[in-house]
Order: structure tokens, then C-alpha cells, then sequence
């Protein structure tokens, strides 16, 4: 009896593709129950510390910023999203309105900024807020929930009466 015939069978009974396909399927079985390896997400990796983060919105267009100003120092909390995933509360610690200046010449060659006099930019505004939010402190970043915040990552910001974006420009660990 010979160990493998022409047609490919060990012992004239089993093709070897098939055993071997077998095999395969044997040790995937074996590698996902009995080997998983780590599991759980990056935000299980420590405890988590308090965070201040700055958020500068640039351009957002609004009719009265005194009502979206007011609505966040009384509510001192708002809805963020970051990568379009829903992160949950954070809080407002404050919020500071950054008038729209542009560059003007002067005769004796110098610069200066003035308050920006075009009727079509009356509308535009930019925003410093500072969230406040409990994250995890990992050694390549900060993790919100379960995602990496950097300087420059775009965050959504949600609330009753706003839904507008913006960048991460500052992240301040407190001690």
C-alpha cells in the first residue's frame, strides 16, 4: 500500500488538500479560543486623570454670538463627538469670543490690526473654549472614551440650539 496513490489520497482514502485545508481550520480554532491574545480597548490601559483642552472655532457663522455664549456658560456642559463617534458630556470651564480683526497699512509703512469693517464677515466668528473631560493618559497620547486626542484633532460640539466643529489647539494635563 502505498503512502500516496496518483490521485493526490493518503492511504487511498483522504486527498491532501483537504487534509490540509482541515489543519487550517484546526489551528485558527485553536488560535482564537485558547490563544486570544490582548483584548479590551487602548482606554483600559490606566486610570483616568482630568483634562483641560482648548478648542479654537474658526468662522462659524451666527446672527447673535451673545445667545450661543450664554447658552454655554449657563449649561456649562456640551455633547462632543470626535471622529464622528459620540463621546458623551464634557464640561465648559470657559468660553472667550476672539473679535475678527484684518491687517491694515499705514502711511509710514507700518501694520496694524483693525476690527474687520466688511458687511458680508459680520455674520463669522471665532470661539476659544476650554473643555474639561476625564481621559485616559496612554504613553503615545491622551484617549477620550476610545479616541486618541491630539493637538489638532477636529471635534464636533452639540447642544440644544448648536452643532459646529472644531480643532484641539492646546492640551493641558493638570497635576
Amino acid at each position: 500500500m502505498k503512502l500516496i496513490d496518483s490521485k493526490g489520497r493518503l492511504f487511498n482514502t483522504i486527498s491532501i488538500l483537504d487534509l490540509g485545508a482541515a489543519l487550517v481550520i484546526l489551528l485558527v480554532i485553536i488560535g482564537i479560543f485558547i490563544f486570544p491574545g490582548t483584548s479590551g480597548s487602548v482606554a483600559q490601559v490606566g486610570g483616568t486623570k482630568s483634562i483641560e483642552m482648548d478648542v479654537l472655532i474658526q468662522g462659524l457663522r451666527i446672527e447673535n454670538p451673545e445667545t450661543l455664549e450664554n447658552e454655554l456658560e449657563e449649561k456649562k456642559t456640551t455633547q462632543l463627538i470626535i471622529r464622528n463617534q459620540p463621546h458623551g458630556q464634557v464640561e465648559v470651564k470657559s468660553v472667550e469670543f476672539l473679535p475678527r480683526m484684518v491687517t491694515v497699512p499705514q502711511p509710514d509703512g507700518s501694520v496694524a490690526a483693525k476690527p474687520d469693517p466688511r458687511p458680508e464677515k459680520r455674520f463669522e466668528t471665532d470661539w476659544l473654549i476650554t473643555l474639561m473631560g476625564e481621559a485616559t493618559v496612554a504613553d503615545d497620547g491622551v484617549v477620550l472614551g476610545s479616541n486618541k486626542v491630539k493637538i489638532g484633532t477636529t471635534v464636533e460640539l452639540e447642544g440644544f440650539s448648536y452643532n459646529f466643529r472644531g480643532s484641539v489647539v492646546k492640551l493641558m494635563i493638570p497635576e
